[in-house]
């Protein structure tokens, strides 16, 4: 039988990767799309066993051929998404024009799913710029395709993930480090293994209409991360609470560099609680729970941070 086509927007980046092995292990054919092709298809050829993916590449918002690409699936998934501006109306490009042009695509050709990665505790963030992207593409899907499927997922992590990894690696350079907000801002987060299978069952389950938060099983706030990944690398670091004032200093220095430490916006952002909204179902109320618990898993790869690496005294001493 000719395995299911499942076409993938931002099928390079970190869920994406992780997904590609998850659909194609259980016989599903994914067309991966990725802006450069040359960079990241090395990568993702990796992901997957031959003639159960296809690597497609898509530098512009180039209508047609999104819609060849659309033509022959049955299910769409986007994950694209940006942390921070390059360019003016960057945001909004990406978060809310495109899976715009997406979802008119998916109801023209009558697909079965649409899913489309926003993000959790944005509803109320309305100074951020990122925030009201965000939900300007939810409201741009739910009211183009009625068969859309809003994942709303909190900090997703992993082994290569842009937030455990990037705070390991500060705080193992760094004598002390900045707490903004106090360090009170609560998250939940998700282990990119129980992500992925969330995902992998609102496609099996053939969920439609529906918008999921997507949380881990425990609430965390900024501070207790902090604590739990020096804890993991073995190392001890003064936590300084900064002023609102100098903490917007410290953005606007950070936000000139090529990949920013911290942005305007997402100080902005940082205020608002990364947790379950009570507005709509969570994986948990679907019976998708979510296991991993962030310091065991932070604890498996914690190790390339250490002195001593896998080596160390800490790791030494817990075998």
């Amino acid at each position: 039988m000719k395995p299911k086509e499942i076409l993938v927007f931002g099928a390079s980046g970190q869920v994406g990767r992780h997904l590609i092995r998850k659909l194609t292990k259980s016989n599903y054919k994914v067309i991966a799309v990725t802006r450069n092709i040359h960079q990241k298809g090395y990568i993702l050829k990796t992901q997957a066993n031959p003639g159960y993916l296809e690597i497609v590449e898509l530098q512009t918002f180039d209508t047609e051929k999104i819609e060849s690409l659309i033509q022959g699936c049955s299910i769409c998934i986007n994950l694209i998404g940006i942390l921070y501006e390059k360019k003016k109306n960057q945001f909004n490009n990406i978060h809310n024009y495109f899976p715009s042009i997406i979802s008119k695509l998916c109801s023209k050709k009558k697909i079965e799913q649409f899913i489309h990665f926003s993000s959790l505790g944005i509803e109320n963030a309305t100074d951020s710029i990122y925030a009201k992207s965000k939900i300007d593409g939810e409201n741009s899907v739910i009211k183009n395709f009625n068969k859309s499927v809003i994942l709303k997922p909190s900090i997703i992590y992993s082994v290569d993930d842009n937030f455990t990894t990037n705070f390991m690696t500060l705080l193992n350079r760094l004598p002390f480090f900045p707490l903004y907000y106090e360090g009170n801002t609560k998250f939940t987060p998700i282990h990119i293994s129980d992500m992925v299978e969330i995902i992998f069952e609102v496609i099996e389950r053939k969920i439609t209409s529906e918008v999921i938060e997507c949380v881990g099983p425990e609430e965390l706030t900024f501070k207790e991360i902090i604590l739990k990944i020096l804890n993991s690398i073995d190392k001890k670091r003064i936590l300084i609470p900064f002023p609102l004032f100098i903490a917007k200093i410290t953005a606007k220095i950070f936000e000139k560099f090529p990949k920013p430490l911290l942005t305007t916006d997402q100080l902005n952002l940082l205020k608002y609680d990364n947790i379950v909204s009570g507005q709509y179902k969570t994986n948990f109320d679907l019976g998708m729970n979510s296991n991993k618990i962030f310091e065991n898993e932070i604890e498996k790869y914690s190790f390339n941070w250490t002195t001593g690496g896998q080596f160390s005294k800490k790791k030494a001493s817990s075998r």
